[in-house]
């Protein structure tokens, strides 16, 4: 995987947070950094100094000026502030990027202890990001039956109706093909389908609250994909609600186009689904 962090100059937040995750040593991982109005100065003295306190040696770093080579090769882009990411997010695709923190105050020209602070803050976010397996591969593996429990739980908290472990497990024995997004051992969200003859009905996807918007449902799409190619179906269908902006800007994104509605598809609450189909040369 390919972080690339990015800030303003590159001399302060951006080669702190690339220092500090770099000495996780983190396997398969490259980290990097970036400024959107870099001119190759050294790191800030400041920065420096703080970062030493906690044996990260950057010293040696020289801003490097952000380009659209960056911004290709790398798998997330961790922005030091919202204004970075509503930049680049002209640039590239939404899903690759993060504001770490929440935001990280710029400490360009402060004393050591303002940049004490805000180191202490990108080490805290960058721990919460390891913790979570934010740096982990991600796997789309098929689901075995020792994931069916994993799928049931996160059916729970994603929706209002969930499917119970037991429909799981009944349209697991039915023939349903089901794929899990992975990260170490968690599984972070799923996608189902059934095949009858060329034709492909996906029955729901769904990826834990913390997860979205990382490319998780793009790769479990891509990944159903994969699958109607191998089979020769002809197309793949699905229902989204009518009022679930979000799901239907990516199948958009993906292809699918509406194709009709089902009154009253939805409860709790109720609403109108919208069926959307991908069609296949």
């Amino acid at each position: 995987m390919n972080i690339l962090f990015v800030c303003t100059g590159n001399t302060c937040r951006s080669p702190m947070a690339e220092g500090y995750l770099k000495l996780k040593n983190i396997p398969d991982l490259n980290v990097c950094s970036r400024g959107i109005a870099a001119d190759g100065s050294p790191v800030s003295k400041n920065s420096a100094k703080v970062m030493a306190e906690i044996s990260v040696d950057i010293s040696a770093h020289r801003s490097k000026q952000l380009d659209m080579s960056d911004l290709s090769r790398a798998d997330k882009i961790i922005c030091m502030a919202p204004s970075h990411l509503a930049v680049l997010s002209i640039y590239t695709s939404r899903e690759k990027l993060l504001v770490l923190g929440g935001g990280i105050p710029d400490p360009y020209g402060n004393d050591e202890a303002v940049y004490r602070k805000c180191r202490d803050r990108i080490v805290k976010a960058i721990d919460e990001l390891v913790a979570a397996g934010f740096f982990e591969k991600l796997y789309i593996a098929s689901v075995k039956r020792e994931n069916i429990r994993a799928i049931a739980e996160l059916e729970k908290v994603c929706f209002s109706q969930p499917w119970s472990k037991q429909a799981i497990s009944d349209s697991f024995e039915n023939g349903t093909k089901f794929f899990a997004a992975v990260k170490g051992k968690r599984l972070l969200g799923y996608v189902g389908i059934n095949c009858v003859l060329d034709e492909g009905y996906i029955t729901n996807i769904a990826v834990l609250p913390q997860f979205r918007r990382q490319g998780i449902a793009d790769a479990l799409i891509e990944r159903i994909f994969s699958l109607a190619k191998d089979t020769r179906l002809s197309f793949v269908s699905l229902e989204v609600r009518e009022s679930n902006k979000a799901a239907i800007s990516l199948y958009t994104k993906k292809g699918f186009k509406p194709e009709g509605k089902r009154r009253n598809f939805y409860r709790e609450p109720a609403e109108d689904a919208i069926i959307m189909t991908k069609r296949f040369d």
